[in-house]
């Protein structure tokens, strides 16, 4: 086998409930899968299919601190529920989809706003404004061996104490099992994949300063500064 030239980076991990390290392969994220959260966005909320954008796996973050990002003076929150896969597959039937996960965690979509709705605005990628370091922040995924899959729950996100989203994960326009089965018809889904499955209306600004906490009812929650 030939050595690597350079050396190789390090495995994306999150920690696992109970103990041990989940290894990410590639994070996937469904776009304005809640209806409200669609319309302050100004989109048609009615179930049409389901679009995905990525961030790298290496944009994960786990611990209590958040670099603001730069090229950006509106830096948004999105509180999601994530999907941590443990078998991979193609064309995954709906009926069969759950028994691809491994389990759930509390995820939050950090987005350079002004910079995505320049992007929408020119019809360029969004690469820059949702895949930047640090972008992912992350709770830890609790089993689904443990909790089940859970189709109804709070989905909330406080900054500074203060209520900012506040959501139900039953108002999801594609629910879990539908997001794996379509997005296994685009690609095929690999042990270790990640997808964060939409977020609720209440989507806003994020300071120099500021203390986020993001919870799911029966999932858990997580919180972090960003400085």
């Amino acid at each position: 086998m030939a050595d690597f030239v350079i050396e190789p980076p390090p495995v994306s991990t999150v920690p696992v409930a109970g103990g041990g390290l989940f290894p990410v392969r590639r994070v996937f994220c469904v776009g304005r899968n809640y209806a409200a959260h669609a319309r302050e966005m100004g989109a048609d909320p009615d179930r049409e299919p389901p679009f995905f954008f990525t961030k790298p796996a290496d944009a994960l973050v786990t611990q209590a601190m958040v670099a603001f990002p730069p090229a950006t003076r509106s830096l948004h929150h999105e509180v999601e529920l994530v999907i941590a896969i443990s078998h991979g597959g193609a064309a995954i039937p709906v009926a069969s989809a759950l028994d691809h996960v491994y389990g759930y965690a509390a995820g939050v979509d950090l987005t350079r706003r002004d910079m995505q709705d320049e992007a929408k605005s020119l019809r360029r990628p969004w690469d820059m404004s949702k895949g930047f370091d640090e972008s992912a922040p992350i709770g830890t995924i609790t089993p689904a061996a443990r909790i089940g899959h859970p189709a109804s729950g709070r989905v909330s996100l406080t900054i500074n104490g203060k209520l900012r989203q506040d959501g139900n994960l039953a108002d999801m326009i594609w629910p879990v099992p539908d997001i794996i089965a379509f997005l296994s018809n685009l690609v095929i889904l690999k042990p270790g994949d990640l997808i964060f499955t939409g977020t609720p209306e209440g989507v806003g600004a994020v300071e120099r300063g500021d203390s986020l906490a993001a919870d799911i009812e029966g999932i858990g929650g997580f919180a972090f500064r960003v400085e």
